[in-house]
C-alpha cells in the first residue's frame, strides 16, 4: 500500500542497506553546554525489535528521540556523530527533517490522541502529505487500525473522539496514527508505562506482530518486558566526573549491546548484570 513515494533526497542517492535500518555511528548528544550522551555506536536491525535500557537520565530518551531528528525542536539541542538511514547521515544538511519523522516515527510514552475523532487522528498525518480523495483516506484509516489491532473495536464508532477511548485503545490509535504514514521505523518511548498490564500485554503482542512489515526501537525501564518483547537490547548507565571544586558532571553511555537473550543471560559487563539483577537504577 505505497502511497507515499517521497525520498529524504534524490531517489539515485537513496541505496538500500540489507541489514540495518538505522546505525548509530559515535553520537555525542548535547543541549546547551551539557553533554547528555557521550559516544554512542549501534545497529538497529531491519525487522528485529531493539530495547533501550538503562537507569533514568541515562540517555534512552535523547537517544531514540535523535533517531528521528525529535530532538530538533529542543531550543540548544544538537548532535555530533552520525545516523545512518539508507546510507544517508540524516544529520546532513540536505536532510528534510519533515521527511525523517514521516519514515521514522514515534509513539510517547502517555498515549496523545489529538481532540478529533478516531478516523481524523489516522487521517491528520496522510491528510498533511496530499492525500484528499475520501476513498484513499477509507484504507488508509482501516488499513492502519488493522494493523494497530484496533479496528474490530472502533469500526462502527469512528467518528467516536479518540479522547474517549481507553489509555491502552488510545495508544494503538497512536500507533495507528505513526502506521498511517508509511514509516520504515517505529520508535517507542515506553509505550506501555501508563498502561495497566492487559493493555501492557497487548502492545507487547503488537510491537510482535508490527515487526514482520516494521523496524521497532523502544525505550523501557520494565527488564521483564525488554527481555519478552525485543531481539537486541542496548544497555546505557550513567558515568559521573566530579570536579576540584565539588562539582558534578553526568553524561550517558553504551555499556553493552547484543542479542537480548545474551544480555540478559551472559552479559559481558559485571554493571549490566547487576542492573538487570536490580542491584542498582
Amino acid at each position: 500500500m505505497a502511497v507515499f513515494p517521497r525520498e529524504i533526497v534524490k531517489p539515485n542517492t537513496m541505496l538500500s542497506n540489507e541489514r540495518y535500518a538505522v546505525e548509530l555511528r559515535h553520537v555525542n548528544i548535547f543541549y546547551g553546554r551539557y553533554q547528555a550522551v557521550k559516544n554512542i555506536s549501534f545497529p538497529i536491525e531491519r525487522h528485529k525489535i531493539t530495547a533501550l535500557i538503562g537507569p533514568s537520565g541515562c540517555g534512552k530518551s535523547s537517544v531514540l528521540r535523535a533517531i528521528n531528528r525529535m530532538n530538533d525542536l529542543v531550543p540548544g539541542a544538537r548532535v555530533e556523530g552520525e545516523i545512518i538511514y539508507r546510507n544517508q547521515n540524516l544529520y546532513a544538511d540536505y536532510v528534510d527533517p519533515v521527511e525523517v519523522r514521516r519514515r521514522i516515527g514515534m509513539v510517547f510514552q502517555k498515549p496523545n490522541p489529538f481532540p478529533k475523532s478516531i478516523f481524523d487522528n489516522v487521517a491528520y498525518g496522510p491528510r498533511l502529505l496530499g492525500v484528499k480523495k475520501k476513498s484513499v483516506l477509507d484504507e488508509i484509516v482501516e488499513h492502519s487500525l488493522r494493523q494497530a489491532a484496533l479496528w474490530d473495536e472502533v469500526k462502527n464508532d469512528l467518528k467516536k473522539s479518540g479522547l474517549a477511548l481507553s489509555g491502552g485503545q488510545q495508544q494503538r490509535l497512536c500507533i495507528a496514527r505513526a502506521i498511517a504514514v508509511e514509516p520504515d521505523v517505529i520508535l517507542m518511548d515506553e509505550p506501555a508505562s501508563a498502561l495497566d498490564p492487559i493493555a501492557t500485554q497487548r502492545i507487547e503482542e503488537l510491537m510482535r506482530e508490527l515487526q514482520s512489515n516494521y523496524t521497532i526501537a523502544i525505550v523501557t525501564h520494565n527488564m521483564q518486558q525488554a527481555q519478552r518483547a525485543s531481539d537486541y537490547t542496548a544497555f546505557f548507565n550513567i558515568r559521573k566526573q566530579r570536579f576540584d571544586d565539588g562539582t558534578e558532571t553526568r553524561w550517558g553511555e553504551l555499556v553493552e549491546f547484543g542479542r537480548t537473550d545474551d544480555v540478559f543471560m551472559s552479559p559481558e559487563k559485571e554493571e549490566t548484570a547487576d542492573y538487570i539483577a536490580g542491584r542498582f537504577g
